[in-house]
């Protein structure tokens, strides 16, 4: 079917006028996302010493917004295919910019928290809709490839800014700065895109099914928190019927899309074996990774005494390699395989995670920079080329509901490398031995370990920070070790499921 639609379009489309300028408005957008959701982590201790939220409070302004757009992004996804992909993203970009102001501005944890969720439903409207508009602008599979590249690269390139810019604004302004950055670059994205992009849509979409909408959220949603408070308080009741409630709305969405004559997600797409390889691994490349990602900031300045924006720069390699490898992945690919270039990163990705097991306290920057240079050329390719399977294994009529799966597999990820690593981190961390008069608070974090210290006699708080610390790391190396043997299970998964897959080589005429 795929090919059938690449053969008829018309000579013009093939090479339309603009494409490239308009992948610039689409990169705006990613860029949004990528820096919104690194600058949050980097603000929350500023966060909280102003809000003075609870601990409960604290992790849902954490989680909320991830929660939410992994809810949605099915939804809106396939309600960009209906109402046009164009439209969605300049509401969806406006939103989270004015959302983002509520963001700065929020007085109370309760005010901060909702403004997250909002925040989430905008985010959902975002990267689904730049992805589709990429399958639908470049219809030369060479050229798509390079811009999926460039999508990527962005995206990557975003996640290593955010910290930085973060770090910059937080030494010397208030933490709502960071929110504000959003700002600018909505007010560019749409006025630009408001020109540039063109409009695209199913032109048979059939009804949004509001039914569908409510069982993917409820199902995402009670998923991903039953797996978050497993890994962080163990088994409840509350947990447990949540986890129940979210499989049953999931088993249910399902169902409800085989029946339905236009279904919201066309689940026939999970029959194609590259499809569904290329979406297994971008969900277990973020699982392995997340762990990393989490702490790896914690590391480099509660263990390391790295201030904020010297901790972004150490980050940077990460990015650098990433943006690289995602410029050539697509000529990697059709030059070697599918396969081998998607295997091979991820390989190295586990390989970089498996010498990290190895850090302590001191370790010198170059084995940390080396590390997170092969983990972000590894990301990059496997996350370009899988990104390039995914849209071009669909009709274009389809290309925003399966660029959702795609972020759906990237945010579930998150959400489940965040509770199951995490929580190693945390349970050994927690066991750890000060000395004589420690306080409770200090078992909780490695934040609340530092904040201790400060109130306590010199003596005492530097034995205090080598026990956090050293036990900190501990925790660290070990999710390192299960991060490396996810990643290594996953580069033997895509070498077989995507055994004979193919990027296309150009617009084929019948």
């Amino acid at each position: 079917m795929t090919r059938t639609l690449q053969s008829a379009q018309p000579t013009e489309a093939v090479k339309r006028p603009g494409r490239w300028l308009a992948l610039s408005v689409l990169v705006l957008a990613v860029l949004l996302v990528a820096v919104d959701a690194t600058v949050l982590g980097l603000a929350t201790p500023y966060i909280s010493e102003d809000l003075a939220p609870s601990g409960t409070q604290l992790l849902w302004i954490g989680d909320v917004y991830s929660f939410v757009i992994a809810g949605l992004l099915v939804s809106m996804g396939s309600l960009g295919d209906r109402i046009g992909r164009k439209r969605i993203l300049l509401i969806g970009a406006t939103a989270f910019g004015l959302i983002s102001v509520l963001n700065a501005y929020a007085s109370t944890p309760e005010l901060m928290i909702v403004a997250r969720a909002l925040l989430g439903v905008a985010g959902a409207t975002l990267m689904p809709a730049t992805l589709a508009l990429i399958r639908n602008l470049f219809h030369d599979p060479r050229e798509r490839s390079l811009a999926v590249g460039v999508w990527g690269a962005t995206a990557s390139a975003g996640t290593a800014v955010g910290p930085i810019v973060g770090g910059f604004l937080l030494e010397h302004f208030w933490w709502g700065s960071v929110f504000l950055i959003n700002l600018p670059v909505m007010v560019v994205l749409v006025l630009v895109g408001i020109k540039l992009l063109p409009e695209s849509r199913n032109p048979d979409p059939g009804p949004w099914d509001l039914a569908s909408v409510v069982l993917s959220l409820v199902g995402m949603v009670g998923v991903v928190y039953a797996v978050k408070e497993a890994a962080a308080h163990g088994f409840a009741w509350t947990t447990l019927a949540a986890g129940l409630l979210g499989a049953a709305a999931l088993y249910g969405f399902v169902r409800r899309q085989l029946t339905m004559p236009v279904p919201l997600l066309d689940m026939r797409l999970f029959r194609s074996r590259g499809f569904s390889g290329a979406v297994l691994a971008d969900l277990l490349t973020v699982l392995g990774l997340s762990g990393l990602v989490f702490f790896l900031s914690q590391y480099l300045q509660l263990v390391q005494d790295r201030p904020p924006f010297e901790a972004g720069l150490a980050e940077l390699p990460a990015a650098i390699g990433a943006v690289a490898a995602g410029l050539i992945a697509g000529r990697a690919a059709r030059r070697f395989s599918v396969r081998s270039v998607v295997s091979g990163g991820l390989a190295a990705v586990g390989l970089a995670l498996a010498a990290l097991t190895v850090i302590g306290q001191d370790t010198g920057y170059p084995l940390l920079g080396a590390a997170l240079l092969v983990v972000g050329v590894g990301a990059g390719f496997s996350f370009t080329v899988t990104a390039d399977v995914i849209l071009s294994s669909v009709p274009g009529e389809q290309a925003g509901a399966a660029s959702a799966v795609s972020e759906t597999a990237y945010e579930l990820g998150a959400a489940l490398g965040i509770a199951l690593l995490g929580s190693i981190v945390t349970g050994v961390y927690r066991d750890f031995t000060g000395p004589a008069g420690t306080p409770a608070a200090a078992h909780e974090s490695l934040g609340g370990a530092v904040q201790a210290a400060s109130e306590l006699p010199a003596h005492t708080a530097g034995a205090l920070l080598d026990a956090a610390r050293g036990s900190f790391v501990d925790g660290l190396t070990l999710a390192s070790g299960a991060g490396a043997v996810v990643l290594l299970a996953a580069a033997g998964a895509a070498w077989f499921l995507l055994r004979g897959q193919r990027l296309e080589d150009g617009v084929e005429h019948p």
